[in-house]
């Protein structure tokens, strides 16, 4: 299969607009935040804060920003309005490539490896893909026509995936309503600080700047908790992280416990899990706030679900997540966040009623699904999906 660096992929410039000189020109504007809530936001140029990118149709974005989280999109076909897309894109432009071919190998699991390689950034900005990095990987592209095959059976299989998404947002919607049933009048709140354990460091995010490098991970070792331990809403391994027993030992203040409630206030705001049993001695990235909670006052997976579905807590997080450009919280904001607080009794209720729906869910997690479909990707991009041999997505249902 012919190789090709992506540089070769990418537009040699791309055009900027400063959207503000077109006060009442509207725009679709491509932003990470946008691209979150599944569309593309659609403002007045004197809404628009600075310099974006012009995009035209068939353009492939990905993010550079938080780049463990994959963020990949085609831009649409023209609505009438000029396309604009943030700084925080990396932008493909190129007629041997089919744009729905270049999203499949840009969120897989073969990129994404080596996407993490370019990564940069310390302190407190969030980490980075360096475009002049990315331009020498190479990608895997067939003629046209085979690449619009390969993506017509990753669809496919894909679309499968998604229907197992859906049956599990329905569950979660269910997990919602008996929230709101049973505590939606709740009048006792208190803040994240007053539930918290009176012992020292209880609510604590991770180590910052020069207290943890990216080059300091290493492949085996102490394990290191970020966003993607959290984003699904439930705690579960993803992209293994792990420091040394030195650095752990440098680091131990940042220490994850058993019952700990995780919320992210990096990137993805507001995801939120509880730290299982059995999990080893790990510590916490700056994206994550840890919550030791006091269980005299709180159990942890009501704390959990309420961070997840009381409006007033909801309503509070969102009103205070600060960054035009990504989102964030710190330590501060959660320390104040309003939580209901029935009795235990209550809380105990809950957290029965709910476990049979947890168990479904569980039953219905997509990690079998998630396995086939990305060997399914890997055997497409080494070239090993065969005309003739049927549809593998039928392996997923």
């Amino acid at each position: 299969m012919k190789m090709m660096p992506l540089g070769d992929l990418m537009p040699t410039r791309t055009q900027t607009l400063n959207p503000a000189k077109h006060a009442d020109e509207e725009f679709e504007l491509h932003s990470i935040p946008a691209f979150d809530r599944g569309r593309p936001d659609v403002a007045l140029g004197c809404d628009i804060g600075s310099s974006k990118q012009v995009v035209q149709p068939g353009d492939v974005l990905i993010s550079k920003i938080v780049p463990h989280i994959r963020r990949s999109a085609v831009v649409p076909q023209h609505t009438g309005r000029r396309q604009l897309a943030s700084s925080e894109w990396i932008v493909f432009r190129n007629q041997s490539f089919d744009p729905k071919y270049l999203v499949h190998f840009l969120t897989s699991d073969i990129f994404h490896r080596q996407f993490l390689n370019t990564v940069a950034g310390v302190g407190g900005s969030l980490l980075r893909a360096r475009p002049q990095y990315v331009r020498s990987i190479m990608a895997p592209l067939p003629p046209l026509d085979e690449q619009r095959r390969i993506a017509a059976i990753l669809d496919k299989a894909d679309a499968i995936r998604q229907k197992r998404r859906q049956t599990i947002a329905h569950l979660d919607s269910l997990v919602q309503s008996t929230f709101h049933e049973m505590f939606g009048s709740t009048q006792a709140f208190c803040t994240v600080a007053g539930l918290a354990s009176p012992s020292p460091r209880s609510i604590r995010t991770g180590p910052f700047g020069s207290q943890l490098l990216h080059e300091e991970f290493i492949s085996e070792g102490r394990p290191v908790l970020g966003i993607d331990n959290v984003v699904d809403n439930r705690f579960k391994w993803k992209k293994r992280r792990y420091v040394s027993e030195a650095k752990f030992q440098q680091l131990e203040k940042y220490e994850v416990f058993t019952g700990d409630v995780l919320i992210t206030i990096m990137g993805t705001t507001g995801r939120c899990a509880v730290v299982p049993p059995g999990i080893p001695r790990s510590i916490n990235t700056k994206h994550l706030c840890a919550i030791t909670p006091n269980q005299d006052l709180v159990l942890p997976e009501f704390l959990q679900k309420a961070f997840l579905n009381h409006p007033r807590t909801q309503r509070f997080l969102k009103d205070n997540t600060r960054g035009a450009i990504m989102g964030g919280l710190n330590m501060g904001i959660i320390k104040e966040t309003p939580i209901p607080v029935p009795p235990l009794l209550q809380q105990e209720d809950f957290i029965n009623k709910i476990k049979n729906i947890e168990a479904i869910k569980k039953q219905l997690f997509l990690g079998h699904e998630t396995a086939l479909f990305t060997s399914l990707q890997s055997r497409a991009f080494r070239g090993e999906l065969r005309h003739g041999s049927g549809c593998p997505s039928r392996a997923l249902a």
